[in-house]
């Protein structure tokens, strides 16, 4: 059976439900509505003479034969995509347009960013910071840095590096440099963030019980914590990766305690139906490079006090 040109927006639209499995979220994607959605599928098992999705209360899911057509339809989808990529008149120069956390950007990507543009010259970069989830469609991040469980629907996450928490502290701080337990700790100005592990867990992970926190000065951003415990308006809890250079610029030292491993970790993650770029490929590959050669990569729960400082 040959599928006549019209039909092909259909198979796009079965395309984007197939790997959501779900066709609100597949609405959003694509800009539609959900009933918009249903159309284009039942249109297309209607010219197929075939199930695709079987419907119940909680959602829809594949048939055998919609799994065939979602595995060829997303094979054909990623081919034509490279292809036309390949088709930029510029093409000894690529840009790669990657989404992430401020966070990250700030403290740790760009402090490295130089020597990976150096190894790539042939690389141009857009990255984008805002707090909002990246859009993969037309126009959007080849790639995203993303910080959380390693699963999010529809997209292919690879591992970048774990992360793990620790109590710092300007140097000049009132008071830091008679801290010699974690519970002295709460006896210091406290700073927080938005992360989901904060002082009691990391209070709870040092054995310390019955303690009640102070009011405490609040930041929506982890970089805007450490700057803020940098200027010595308190202690704040650091990820790991973040605050090395902190660390050995000298303007923070760590407290004593141990060091909490977190719940999340960062992965770069891109649309399951379409195919990682060389450039994209190059810049994780960097960044697990990066991640590995960094002072305490293999260290999550070790207890040291003070500051360590090593070469990375």
């Amino acid at each position: 059976m040959v599928i006549r040109p019209a039909l092909l927006p259909a198979l796009a639209v079965f395309a984007a439900a197939a790997r959501h499995q779900n066709f609100a979220h597949a609405a959003e994607e694509l800009h539609l509505t959900a009933s918009a959605v249903s159309h284009h599928v039942r249109k297309l098992e209607s010219l197929l003479g075939s199930t695709l999705f079987q419907r119940h209360a909680r959602g829809v899911t594949l048939t055998p034969e919609g799994r065939q057509l979602a595995d060829a339809a997303t094979t054909a989808l990623a081919d034509v995509s490279a292809v036309a990529a390949n088709l930029k008149p510029d093409a000894g120069t690529r840009v790669l347009k990657i989404s992430t956390v401020h966070s990250l950007v700030h403290c740790w990507l760009l402090p490295r960013l130089a020597a990976f543009l150096a190894a790539h010259p042939d690389i141009r970069l857009e990255i984008d910071s805002t707090p909002v989830f990246a859009r993969f469609d037309e126009g959007g991040p080849d790639l995203a840095v993303r910080y959380g469980p390693g699963q999010w629907p529809g997209l292919v996450a690879h591992h970048l590096m774990d992360d793990a928490m620790f109590p710092v502290a300007s140097p000049r701080l009132p008071g830091v440099e008679a801290i010699r337990e974690p519970r002295q700790i709460a006896t210091l100005p406290l700073i927080s963030d938005l992360t989901q592990q904060g002082w009691r867990d990391w209070f709870r992970a040092a054995g310390v019980r019955g303690l009640e926190l102070p009011a405490m000065h609040n930041f929506s951003d982890s970089a805007d914590a450490l700057r803020a415990a940098a200027f010595g308006i308190g202690a704040t809890l650091a990820r790991r990766h973040l605050v090395l250079d902190w660390l050995q610029r000298g303007e923070l030292v760590r407290l004593p305690g141990p060091v909490m491993k977190a719940r999340f970790s960062y992965y770069a993650v891109y649309p399951a139906h379409r195919p990682l770029s060389p450039a994209a490929s190059r810049f994780i590959d960097w960044i697990k490079q990066e991640a590995q050669a960094a002072p305490w990569a293999d260290e999550p729960g070790r207890r040291t006090p003070g500051v360590r400082r090593r070469r990375a």
